[in-house]
């Protein structure tokens, strides 16, 4: 966009010399030194390319320098080869007025912005129709560059042609828009030019701006539609180099500017938003360069696995509570963030200039609509003004009452006005942040009936929100590194206040049915909001941000105006907003421990109240995908156990009668063969009939009999299991040591991830086992030919037909990008959470099989799993067993605890994988 002065040139290419060298190579040789030339060629790129990587090394930040010197590599490169085709491969004594050829660079070759390995755009144009010498000149041309191993993109039109395909085709005109004189004949560039300007540009400034605008949104759907996702894309994603590229490119079909301070110049920016602009540019050009530097090949997904290497590269380092990389991340987001703003205000110029432009020419010219006026602001369009340049300056309330009347009038800010905020965001001061009145209109905001995510993020888009709430302003643009959350924690936290108000108003009913009754039956509606808001707001600052965020509660929350008892309840949400998740995801609900230890902590309907609605937003809001039916059953089991408690101070029923209840509704889904059920209550004891739900029971039982009836030593049956959002699986085998992990590596193998186990042993000696998967992505197996390869493979591994372990290691995880983090294994014992069990948490980096191998160490340990339950939390396993010992006892004795947990972080060890890879 701006051409940037490359300094001390020779070092990275002398033209000269090289074309002295080359025409050396041709006299030598009689015309023969095709070889030695690209030889030469070569040599002078990949010189060039060393010095400008040691360039950027010395000077990791600087994106201008870095790809500038790219392009005048490049530059230098062609005109050395142009200057040779055209003088001593095709010579032309007298050339005619056809036999002239100008190149022109484009695209992001033409703005001099070229990466490492960013593709070579070249336009070849001739006046009239292609002579032999010029079809000569560009193939002999093309073959020289590709022999140096440059993508070439090429066209070669004559300036009709280019006139009319730039007409046709927008990615054509917006790359020729971006043309620079390269090198051959300069009048016929300077003639195209003009041809372009008159024959393509005018008069087509609005198609334009709307097709460019049309193509950027269907780029950010593809991309996510967030600049806060996690592994942004720094090229096309949202707030990445082509949102810049697209302000550029509108500036310049509009007002024709050549550069982008020119911009400035003709009032779209100001000096100040230019200066941002180039900042923001140059950060995004070196991250770009480092990631082709690094793959050696042009990529723009910045990875996890890249992101860390990166932020070593450019010396971010670390801080109190944020790792390197995370500062790095940080520092993009904000970049991105800076990227929106500009964004914004530009087009909304752009929006005005073109409004204007049709009022004058239209019918309705000289009619000028008055705006109306609300509180003291202007209304036109579905647009807020400020009224004046200093509306804030007078009163800085002001800036948080303009955001409050917006989402209660359902109306947009005039970027104009949202530029005035970005500019006063500083005058809010602890005065301000003290005002009654400003938190009262804060708190409005927050909790509003209409669309609070969507003015809370203009807000933030400002700077107003982390000003007037400091703590939040902490977690701006925050990432955290790890696969499990897609967007930032202040992007995170926006979403989910945004559901919330989504839940409240019944639009998500149908995923979230028990959180959309119970927001209105909460005593204080304004605590949810308050809650949502402040549960990840002590994220990245060292130690535990549930503690931490329940201290800043103590202390926002009366500012904000929340009664006493309302503070108390958002400190307690925040404080334990991973209790309820955790309890579902990790425990044997069908435990009545469990459910007495979770009902202990939270002591009251309206604390689980609040806590469902907040942990069902939390969730959802990690990210697409996140959220399922599985999820939501085990939440409203968990709520339904605990409200039950609560509300009547102790479980409504005994084992019996429950059994007995059980039974009851077995028989009837049994139906006409609810004769089974007397053979049944025979051979399952309470225990089973406590842990499963009536109608996987009903399931077992036909599925029991039958194997029985038919004397088949082993059943599996699968089936989608629609209420669980899963695939049930239930193996019917004669009990034997080992066969939950065969059962496991069997259903591993098969490509399915366990969720869920439970393993029964009959009072007769049969195993019956039920256990939920799903695909890698989080979905059930639906289809006949897979649920028969589940069936196939666990009999394959129970008969001893295939060798589980190496056929285990083998089999890749899906997330290969896992091994960008580091996980350290870990694991806990807790001998209080059952009555009955040992409960063993393994938390480990997930990977092929895990289980599988948790499972077997657990068989030679000689203890009995008696449920399993199976977490995953991005790159991270959170995997649950219940077990005795062989003779039904706890696990208590020290050294035995001690060698077992040696065990398993061995099992879960990256070094064991590795070990098993190479056996």
């Amino acid at each position: 966009m701006n051409r940037i002065r490359i300094p001390d040139q020779r070092a990275i290419i002398d033209r000269r010399e090289l074309a002295s060298q080359i025409a050396a190579l041709h006299g030598e040789s009689d015309g023969d030194a095709r070889r030695e030339i690209v030889e030469a060629l070569k040599q002078a790129l990949e010189d060039g390319r060393a010095e400008l990587r040691r360039r950027l090394d010395e000077k990791p930040s600087a994106g201008h320098a870095c790809t500038g010197g790219f392009s005048f590599l490049v530059d230098q490169l062609i005109r050395v080869i142009y200057d040779h085709v055209t003088e001593a491969v095709h010579p032309l004594a007298n050339r005619t007025s056809g036999e002239r050829l100008t190149l022109v660079a484009v695209g992001g070759y033409g703005r001099a912005e070229m990466a490492p390995h960013s593709d070579v755009d070249i336009a070849f144009i001739t006046p009239h129709r292609r002579t032999p010498w010029c079809e000569q000149v560009i193939e002999t041309m093309l073959y020289y560059l590709w022999d140096l191993g440059l993508k070439v993109g090429h066209s070669s039109r004559t300036l009709e042609e280019m006139v009319r395909m730039s007409k046709e085709d927008l990615t054509i005109r917006t790359a020729m828009l971006e043309g620079r004189y390269l090198w051959g004949d300069q009048e016929l560039y300077d003639e195209a030019a003009k041809r372009f300007r008159r024959d393509v540009v005018a008069g087509t400034a609005r198609q334009f701006v709307s097709e460019k605008l049309e193509e950027r949104n269907q780029r950010h759907k593809r991309m996510g539609d967030s600049r806060y996702v996690v592994e942004p894309n720094v090229k096309d994603g949202k707030g990445g180099l082509r949102d810049l590229q697209t302000l550029y490119w509108i500036g310049k079909y509009i007002h024709g500017v050549r550069s982008a301070s020119e911009l400035v110049d003709v009032g779209l920016l100001t000096k100040a938003e230019y200066r941002s602009f180039r900042r923001a540019e140059g950060f995004l050009l070196a991250v770009r360069c480092h990631l082709h530097l690094l793959t050696g090949r042009a990529e723009d997904r910045l990875t996890f696995d890249f992101q860390r290497q990166i932020a070593e590269r450019m010396n971010f380092a670390e801080r109190p509570g944020q790792a390197p990389v995370e500062r790095f991340m940080q520092f993009y987001f904000l970049q991105a963030k800076r990227v929106g703003s500009l964004t914004g205000v530009f087009l909304a110029h752009i929006d005005d200039e073109l409004a204007q432009k049709r009022r004058r020419t239209g019918l309705l010219a000289g009619f000028s609509p008055k705006p109306r006026m609300l509180k003291g602001y202007r209304v036109f369009g579905g647009r807020i003004a400020a009224p004046g340049d200093d509306w804030f300056k007078s009163d800085p309330v002001r800036l948080i009452e303009i955001f409050q009347i917006a989402e209660a009038e359902s109306l947009e800010i005039h970027p104009e006005t949202m530029r005035q905020a970005d500019r006063d965001s500083g005058l809010i001061k602890d005065e301000v942040r003290r005002d009654p009145r400003a938190n009262a209109l804060f708190l409005e905001l927050l909790a509003g009936r209409n669309d609070p995510e969507m003015v809370l993020r203009w807000m933030n888009e400002a700077g107003v929100f982390g000003r007037f709430v400091p703590d939040f302003g902490r977690v701006n643009a925050q990432m955290q590194f790890d696969m499990y959350h897609h967007y930032t924690v202040d992007e995170h936290t926006i979403r989910a206040i945004g559901l919330l108000n989504k839940i409240e108003k019944g639009e998500l009913a149908e995923d979230h049915p028990r959180a959309t009754r119970l927001i209105h039956k909460v005593a204080s509606r304004r605590a949810a909001y308050v809650a949502v808001l402040l549960h990840d707001i002590a994220k990245g600052r060292g130690g535990d941000h549930s503690i931490l965020g329940a201290e800043i509660a103590l202390e926002l929350c009366p500012r904000f105006g929340l009664s006493d008892a309302e503070t108390e309840l958002v400190s307690w949400l925040v404080r334990e907003h991973l209790l309820m998740s955790a309890t579902a995801f990790k425990r044997d609900l069908t435990d009545p421990k469990t459910i007495e230890d979770f009902v202990e902590r939270v002591q009251g309907l309206e604390r689980l109240r609040h806590l469902a609605i907040l942990t069902s937003v939390d969730i959802r809001a990690v990210g697409p995908g996140v959220w399922n039916s599985w999820k939501g059953q085990l939440l409203g089991q968990l709520y339904d156990a605990a409200h039950e408690r609560l509300r009547l101070g102790h479980v409504q029923e005994g084992r019996v009668p429950r059994v007995a209840a059980k039974k009851r509704t077995v028989a009837e889904l049994l139906d006409d063969k609810n004769g089974l059920l007397d053979q049944a209550e025979q051979v399952f004891d309470d225990a089973y009939w406590i842990a499963e739900p009536e109608d996987v029971i009903a399931l077992n039982i036909v599925q029991y009999a039958a194997a029985r009836e038919q004397k088949h030593k082993l059943s599996v049956h699968c089936e989608y299991y629609e209420a669980r959002g899963a695939t049930l699986v239930t193996v019917i085998a004669a009990d034997h040591p080992g066969l939950f992990y065969r059962i496991a590596g069997g259903i591993h193998l098969a490509g399915a991830n366990i969720i869920d186990a439970r393993i029964h042993t009959t009072r007769a000696g049969w195993a019956v086992d039920n256990f939920l998967v799903q695909d890698p992505v989080g979905k059930p197996f639906r289809e006949p030919s897979q649920l028969k390869r589940i069936e196939d493979t666990i009999a394959d591994a129970l008969a001893n037909r295939i060798e589980l372990a190496p056929k285990l290691a083998q089999r890749p995880l899906p997330r290969t990008r896992a091994n960008a983090f580091d996980v350290s294994p870990r694991v806990v014992f807790d001998n209080t959470a059952s009555n009955r069990f040992t409960v063993i948490e393994v938390n480990a980096r997930d990977r092929s099989a895990l289980l599988n191998r948790l499972a077997r160490t657990l068989f030679e340990a000689r203890l009995i799993v008696q449920s399993a339950h199976i977490t995953a939390y991005g790159e991270r396993a959170a995997d649950t067993f219940y077990v005795t010992d062989l003779t039904g006892d706890k696990i208590t004795e020290s050294s035995r605890l001690s060698r077992l947990e040696n065990e398993l972080l061995d099992a879960a060890s990256d070094q064991r994988q590795r070990e098993m890879e190479d056996a």
